[in-house]
């Protein structure tokens, strides 16, 4: 398994599939081998050095508690989640990377960790090859585009088949605006792959339709959501006069911001006694701040920046509407997560989970109009939101990791019998 997020380091939907995955494999009892970044120290990542095979291939093992037959192998490197090339160039200054052609010779690789993100994803890739000549395993299992090349290489060195898994495409997250680097990488990943697992019909499309792809290769297999009774736990919710409609993701063009603000503006015309709360980090964080203050409802809007644990089940239970209003969503964890925590679901129509859901509220995500309406009918209507919650409640129920991990399992038979 080669993936670039895992908790406790966790910025989105990505790492907690990957866990949800992980962890269900292991309880059916399949052995995985982990590879992933491990972060390193800004302050120190210019001037750390790469000396020897040992020293620039992984971390030692290690194993995460709970999980029995997983190990993990950490390589240092600053590869971060849902970083652009631009944004990896400015947080961590250039500096000279020699990667040898040779997946299988790590020796004499030397230089310092940072500055171009593609040198990095080369380099993830060349370590995670010269890793694999020491493990065992029957197939490659590579999430999204900074591990295909580790994917290939492993798979090329291995002999074993590769499934490369598609859980957001170059043009979800950049519209037709992509960088062609990336979108050759995530091509290259796909057309060397075995088989691929989109994350919905949605993707699926996307990835015959974009990348080429042959029908009888893709293969989709829904993200799920973890049920342990845990929310039972937290403090009773804060006591509050005010409805609250929750964005929480990561805000950026991809997830539609600007036309949660531009419904929020609408709802507040019929509606006073309504905050809305946007919950996440990003490129656009400063300009939505902006745009809501220029709307005249920058004081009904309260951003809080990326939460975390508690925070964010807390802010779940404070919630009177989830909204997730993505412009291009692969799947879409968070409205399972809100379900799970009895909050009624308004989604855009161009989600993957709106395939799997239908005790929700849908919605194109640029009428701004009719998401203002579906908001309004929630807080005023109290039997529509019991409604909602109820059966929401019932569907989520059925999206497990374990039946997810099931049918990852039958694709890797698929992909092992496709080379026999």
């Amino acid at each position: 398994m080669l993936g670039w997020e895992f908790p406790p380091f966790i910025s989105g939907g990505l790492g907690t599939a990957c866990y949800g995955l992980t962890r269900a494999l292991d309880q059916l009892g399949h052995e995985v081998v982990f590879v992933l970044p491990q972060p390193v120290d800004n302050r120190s990542a210019t001037h750390v050095q790469l000396k020897s095979p040992n020293d620039c291939r992984t971390s030692p093992a290690y194993q995460i508690h709970g999980l029995q037959h997983v190990e993990f192998h950490g390589i240092p490197s600053n590869l971060q989640p849902y970083i652009s090339p631009g944004d990896f160039v400015q947080q961590a200054p250039a500096a000279e990377t020699a990667v040898p052609n040779d997946p299988q010779s790590a020796g004499g690789m030397t230089g310092h960790y940072g500055g171009d993100l593609f040198t990095e994803v080369r380099r993830y890739a060349k370590i995670a090859a010269q890793m694999a000549i020491d493990e065992k395993f029957d197939v490659v299992h590579a999430h999204d585009w900074m591990t295909y090349p580790a994917g290939i290489a492993v798979s090329a060195i291995s002999g074993k088949p590769l499934v490369v898994h598609v859980h957001s495409t170059e043009f979800d997250r950049s519209g037709e605006l992509v960088n062609q680097r990336i979108y050759d990488i995530e091509r290259m990943g796909i057309q060397n792959a075995e088989k691929v697992i989109a994350v919905s019909y949605f993707t699926r499309n996307i990835v015959l339709k974009r990348y080429a792809a042959s029908a009888a290769k893709v293969e989709v297999v829904y993200n799920a959501i973890d049920r342990n009774g845990e929310h039972d736990a937290l403090p009773p919710p804060i006591e509050r006069d005010e409805k609250i409609v929750l964005f929480l993701g990561r805000i950026t063009m991809q997830k539609g911001p600007e036309y949660f603000l531009a419904a929020a503006r609408k709802v507040l015309e019929y509606e006073k006694n309504v905050r809305f709360i946007m919950a996440g980090s990003g490129d656009l964080i400063r300009r939505s701040i902006e745009m809501a203050a220029q709307m005249g409802i920058g004081r009904k809007v309260l951003f809080t920046g990326f939460l975390r644990g508690d925070d964010v089940a807390r802010v779940y239970k404070m919630a009177d509407l989830y909204v997730m209003p993505s412009v291009s969503e692969p799947f879409g964890i968070a409205p399972l997560e809100a379900l799970s925590h009895d909050v009624p679901v308004l989604i855009s129509k161009q989600s993957g989970v709106s395939e799997i859901l239908t005790h929700v509220l849908k919605v194109d995500f640029w009428d701004i109009d009719e998401m203002a309406n579906k908001i309004i009918a929630v807080l005023r209507h109290p039997p529509l939101r019991a409604t909602l919650r109820e059966h929401g409640q019932f569907e989520v129920r059925r999206l497990t990791w374990q039946g997810a991990a099931r049918n990852c399992v039958e694709v890797y038979q698929k992909a092992i019998a496709a080379l026999n």
